[in-house]
């Protein structure tokens, strides 16, 4: 079973160069969109070096907590840097911050935010790779936060879920691999993550993107 892949910097920031225009407000002059900075390094966004400890108990919990802290960070980041964009674009919303596994998660809800999500999820994908790239700014670490607005990705992850149970289903009683369509990264992982907890089956991912798909393949 192939790992589901992880997102490129270089796709997802040209998707954002692509896709931020259509929604963001542009500069007089410049034609640059007018987007709030990010908040400039500060003493509690450095992650400090922890003492090494005799007992490995001892430094995987202070490990564990330190990620965690740096998490937070990240979901406090992208919450100030999100409300400013709101006001920059007047759009209602407010902001839901929580920690995801290894991820900070950040969720904007309420008001008229369809142009925000954009078609098939596109500008979403924009403002989530520009939300992480002010937070790397102000923490120095690359994110790999997830933004949900209006609930879409929550809505795709149980559409996606469906599928692939679908998928692996037919695929382990006809023995016969099958193609699904072609994904962004997050829908793929989605479907890998399905097909991993399902018998008889295993997925891997084939093409070039934007044409990146999942292929759910019988076990031999």
């Amino acid at each position: 079973m192939s790992a589901p892949d992880n997102q490129t910097g270089t796709d997802t920031v040209a998707t954002a160069e692509a896709t931020s225009d259509a929604v963001l407000p542009q500069d007089g002059g410049t034609g640059d969109p007018a987007l709030p900075d990010a908040d400039p390094a500060s003493v509690d966004a450095v992650v400090e070096p922890v003492d090494v400890e005799d007992d490995d108990e001892d430094e995987d919990t202070e490990d564990d907590e330190q990620g965690e802290g740096l998490l937070v960070r990240e979901g406090d980041v992208a919450g100030d840097y999100l409300e400013r964009l709101l006001d920059i674009l007047d759009v209602d919303g407010d902001i839901d911050l929580d920690v995801e596994g290894d991820r900070a998660s950040v969720a904007v809800v309420g008001g008229q935010l369809k142009t925000l999500i954009g078609p098939d999820g596109a500008t979403l994908e924009a403002l989530q790779e520009l939300t992480r790239l002010a937070v790397a700014q102000s923490t120095g670490v690359r994110s790999r936060l997830m933004l949900d607005i209006g609930g879409f990705r929550a809505k795709r992850r149980a559409d996606l879920t469906g599928l692939a149970s679908a998928a692996a289903e037919r695929v382990a009683q006809s023995g016969q691999p099958e193609r699904l369509a072609a994904m962004n990264p997050f829908e793929r992982k989605v479907v890998h993550d399905v097909i991993a907890a399902a018998a008889g089956v295993h997925s891997e991912s084939e093409g070039e993107e934007p044409n990146r798909r999942v292929v759910v393949l019988p076990d031999r």
